[in-house]
C-alpha cells in the first residue's frame, strides 16, 4: 500500500503511436473515477500542450484539455480514433540520468509539464503509452522526488504498444486487433499470390522486436516470417535474398511457385552502419519504415533469382503499418484495455499507488508493476521484451513455415 492521499481531479493523456481499443483504456478509467466523484481531465495531444505551458499561456478547455463527463466516455471502446488524440511530443529529451532531473537547463520542459498539472490541481496523472511515454511518466514520478517543494501528483502508467515488446505484461491492448488485421492483409495477398503464381515481400511495423511479425504471420499463414530475433549480428539484402531464392527454388520444385515472405520493420536497425536509417523520431528513435526493407529485400530476391536461374521474376512488396494502428478492436484488446482503465483507477484510489505500471496476469488479474522493475537505475531507458529463440511462441513460427520435405502426406503451404 502507497502513502495515502485525498485524490479529487486526476489528468489522463495519451502519448505516442495510436492502438486499436484505446478508447476502452480512456473509458473504463474516467467511469470509474467519476463515478466515484473524482473529476476527470483529458489532456489533448499528449504532452504537447503541456511541456509549452506557462502562467502566460494557460491550458485553454476544450483546446488543450477536456473535462471529461459520464456521457463522453460512454459507448466509445470500439472507436478507431482516440478521444484524447495523441502526439510525440517528448519534455524529457534532455533527460539521460537522475542527476539531469535535477538540473534546470535539462529538466526545464519536464517542470513546464510538472506546472501545468499543477496549475489544473492535479492530484494524480493516467500516463498511457508505449516506452517512450513510460519513461516520460517515470520522469516526472522522479522528478518530484529530487526537485524540492513540488506537491506530489501520483504517477501511473498503462501499457500500450501494437508492438507487444513491453516487460512487465504478456500482451498489451492492441497488439491482437493489429495482428488479426495484419493476418487478413496477408491472407489477402497469400490468395493473390497463389492465384497469379507470384510472390510478396511484406514489411510488417515492429520497431524492435518480432512479436507482430510472427503473430500475424502466423494466424495469415505467411511462407517465412523473418524478424531481429532471427538475426546474429548485423542483417542485409543480399544474404537474405539468396535465402530467400533457396525457398523459392524449394516451393517451386513442390509446384508452389508462390508465396509470402514477412519480414519485420526492425531489421532496418541490424543492417550495416552505411545502410541504416538516419533519419530519428522526438525520442531518439530511427524512422525504421523509411529504410522500405521490404521493397529492398525484393528487389535483391529478384536480382540473385535472374543470376541463379537466368530467368526474370517480378517480386511485390508492400508495407503494412499505420494501417494496423487504427484498426477496429477485438474483443480480447476491448476487455484488456478496459481492465487497465479499471486498473489505474484502484492503483491511485484503492491501493495509493505512484510510479508503477498498471498490468495483469492470469485471467485479467490486475498487477502494479514498479517504475524500478522496468527501467534501467543508469540510463532510465526501458527494456525491450524479445522473442525468447527457446521459447514456444517461436518455435510455434518455425514450426508452421514451409517445410521442403517429402512425406506420405505432403507438406504443409
Amino acid at each position: 500500500m502507497g502513502e495515502e492521499r485525498v485524490i479529487k481531479r486526476v489528468g489522463m493523456l495519451f502519448s505516442g503511436g495510436p492502438a486499436p481499443a484505446a478508447n476502452a483504456v480512456i473509458s473504463a478509467a474516467a467511469m470509474n473515477f467519476l463515478n466515484c466523484g473524482i473529476e476527470v481531465v483529458g489532456f489533448l495531444d499528449g504532452y504537447e500542450d503541456l511541456e509549452q505551458y506557462s502562467p502566460e499561456r494557460p491550458l485553454v478547455q476544450n483546446e488543450h484539455y477536456l473535462c471529461l463527463t459520464i456521457d463522453d466516455v460512454s459507448g466509445i471502446r470500439n472507436r478507431k480514433d482516440i478521444i484524447l488524440r495523441t502526439s510525440r511530443a517528448n519534455p524529457g529529451k534532455a533527460i539521460h540520468s537522475l542527476e539531469d532531473l535535477e538540473d534546470p537547463a535539462k529538466n526545464a520542459k519536464l517542470m513546464l509539464v510538472y506546472h501545468g498539472l499543477e496549475s489544473m490541481k492535479i492530484d494524480g496523472l493516467v500516463s498511457i503509452g508505449g516506452d517512450d511515454t513510460l519513461k516520460t511518466a517515470n520522469y516526472i514520478y522522479e522528478i518530484q522526488r529530487v526537485v524540492p517543494g513540488l506537491r506530489p501528483i501520483s504517477v501511473v502508467h498503462l501499457p500500450k504498444t501494437i508492438d507487444n515488446d513491453y516487460y512487465g505484461i504478456d500482451w498489451t491492448f492492441g497488439f491482437t486487433s493489429a495482428a488479426h488485421f495484419a493476418a487478413l492483409e496477408i491472407a489477402n495477398v497469400g490468395a493473390d499470390a497463389k492465384s497469379t503464381k507470384c510472390w510478396y515481400v511484406l514489411e510488417i511495423m515492429g520497431r524492435k522486436a518480432g512479436w507482430l511479425t510472427y503473430a500475424a504471420g502466423i494466424a495469415g499463414e505467411a511462407t517465412r516470417m523473418i524478424s531481429v530475433e532471427d538475426v546474429e549480428g548485423t542483417w542485409d539484402f543480399a544474404n537474405a535474398a539468396e535465402e530467400m531464392v533457396d525457398l523459392m527454388l524449394a516451393r517451386a520444385a513442390d509446384r508452389r511457385e508462390y508465396g509470402v515472405i514477412c519480414v519485420a520493420e526492425g531489421l532496418a536497425d541490424r543492417l550495416p552502419d552505411d545502410q541504416r536509417p538516419a533519419e530519428i523520431d522526438a525520442h531518439g528513435n530511427s524512422m525504421l519504415g523509411s529504410v522500405k526493407i521490404g521493397e529492398h529485400l525484393a528487389g535483391a530476391m529478384e536480382k540473385a533469382y535472374a543470376r541463379r536461374t537466368g530467368a526474370t521474376i517480378k517480386i511485390r512488396s508492400k508495407q503494412i503499418g499505420y494501417e494496423a494502428r487504427c484498426a477496429s478492436p477485438v474483443a480480447f484488446d476491448v476487455l484488456l484495455g478496459s481492465q487497465l482503465g479499471v486498473g489505474a483507477y484502484r492503483a491511485i484510489v484503492d491501493e495509493g499507488l505512484s510510479g508503477h505500471m498498471v498490468s495483469v496476469k492470469d485471467q485479467l488479474q490486475l498487477v502494479y508493476v514498479p517504475f524500478r522493475d522496468l527501467i534501467d537505475p543508469e540510463t532510465l531507458r526501458t527494456r525491450v521484451r524479445f522473442i525468447e529463440r527457446d521459447s514456444d511462441f517461436y518455435k510455434l513460427a518455425r514450426s508452421l513455415e514451409y517445410q521442403a520435405c517429402e512425406s506420405a502426406g505432403g507438406c504443409a503451404d
